[in-house]
């Protein structure tokens, strides 16, 4: 199962994508989505799908010589770990500099800050 430590290259979340969108997925239904979403070719996505599923990240199963594949990473997993990164890496890991650096560039809906403010009181729960 995908290892909390592993960060994804673009080309990984892109064949992930796919993959999250539906699976199983065939090579060939792979490629048909990649070659349109991001331009890939054949060659491209094969080679991707079979290197992440060297790696761990994709699962391959083989019926009547079809090989099908699915996502041992779940999207939720991936976005937690990618978004701790960024947090990290950009902001020190202050959550607070990351939203007043979104506020100031970005004009927020009504809708969008109530939401916040949704997050914001559960969290306060959570730490109580």
């Amino acid at each position: 199962m995908y290892e909390h430590n592993i960060s994804l290259t673009n080309a990984e979340w892109n064949l992930l994508e796919c993959l999250w969108v539906s699976s199983p997925r065939t090579g060939r239904e792979a490629t048909d989505y990649l070659q349109k979403h991001v331009g890939w070719t054949r060659s491209t996505t094969l080679t991707m799908l079979r290197r992440m599923t060297e790696k761990g990240l994709v699962r391959c199963e083989e019926k009547d010589g079809v090989k099908a594949y699915s996502p041992l990473v779940r999207r939720e997993d991936a976005v937690i770990r990618e978004t701790a990164d960024f947090l990290n890496r950009v902001y020190k890991g202050s959550v607070s500099l990351m939203m007043s650096a979104i506020t100031k560039k970005q004009e927020l809906t009504k809708e969008e800050i109530e939401e916040l403010y949704a997050i914001l009181r559960e969290a306060e729960e959570g730490s109580k």
